[in-house]
């Protein structure tokens, strides 16, 4: 019964989102690198940044989400454009979701303020969709013969402020509606009000001595006729070198945090997630694995690795 709770939860999920590429892929350590949902925040860090995260979500349930990507951003022309690239795969039952997104952000230095950017971000997805692999309980239903095969682009733009010790931003992650048909035909079109995803991330830094510092932030994340969602953030780092942390997702889960600071160009970062909902009850958790590499521009400074 356990084994078919988990196979219908999943058959669901696939259902309700075959044809459709815009749902977004989430991180639970997507504070430590917000290209993932706002291109303002391309060139942020002053350096070259290379980002890879592995997501394992629901462990044990066959045809649970898995998420993998590549990323890489960088400051150029004395830091005034911020340049970034993505690389994804998404995996959700059936369905598998294999792309990469370009992002521009033009940055406005504020004095001694801070940095204000504004972003734009264009990709292409490449959407599959494997009916065929599904077992009906009628051999050769037609409704499950054709499997879907195409690509679809992908628009986003954000806002993102930040100082040395705090940051915002506001993006919208999913500019166009697109779905592919049966017939592998695109439909795409721009995203209404109704439609639209809004996301909104802040965070700051307190100092708490001389080798502690702490850093709540929050992932505010609204879209029209479903209920707000906040994922609310706060990290402790010791002596800038390693960082414990702990999440709340609303409705959904609580997530544990390891961040360590290897050297000055490396770090690495582990997150497990418990879902608190009956789904929790089904599987092992979430694993989430990150590892970002940074190299130092021509005066071999590197951006702080405790911060944004």
């Amino acid at each position: 019964m356990k084994k078919l709770k988990c196979v219908v939860t999943v058959a669901m999920m696939t259902v309700s989102f075959a044809g459709n590429a815009q749902q977004h892929p989430m991180y639970s350590q997507y504070m430590f690198n917000m290209l993932n949902i706002n291109p303002a925040y391309a060139g942020s860090r002053g350096v070259i940044s290379a980002t890879a995260l592995y997501r394992n979500q629901w462990v044990n349930i066959d045809g649970a989400p898995q998420t993998a990507s590549f990323s890489m951003d960088m400051a150029l022309k004395r830091k005034k454009i911020g340049l970034g690239f993505q690389l994804y795969d998404d995996k959700l039952g059936i369905e598998r979701s294999t792309g990469f997104n370009m992002s521009y952000a033009f940055r406005i230095q504020l004095t001694n303020a801070g940095t204000l950017s504004l972003g734009l971000q264009g990709g292409l997805v490449n959407y599959r969709a494997y009916y065929s692999q599904v077992r009906t309980f009628q051999p050769g239903d037609p409704s499950f013969s054709q499997d879907i095969n195409g690509f679809l682009p992908a628009a986003a733009a954000g806002i993102y402020y930040n100082s040395d010790n705090f940051y915002l931003g506001i993006s919208t992650p999913a500019l166009l509606q697109t779905k592919l048909t049966r017939d592998n035909t695109a439909d795409v079109s721009s995203a209404t009000g109704r439609d639209l995803h809004l996301f909104l991330t802040t965070g700051f830094v307190v100092p708490m001595g001389q080798d502690l510092m702490l850093k709540p932030s929050v992932l505010v994340k609204a879209v029209s006729g479903a209920p707000v969602e906040y994922d609310l953030n706060a990290n402790l780092w010791i002596q800038n070198t390693l960082a414990l942390g702990f999440s709340y997702r609303t409705g959904d889960s609580y997530v544990g945090m390891l961040e360590l600071q290897m050297s000055k160009q490396l770090r690495f970062g582990y997150a497990y997630d418990k879902t608190f909902s009956s789904l929790g009850q089904l599987n092992n958790g979430t694993h989430e694995l990150m590892i970002r590499m940074e190299f130092g521009n021509s005066n071999n400074k590197v951006a702080s690795p405790r911060f944004f």
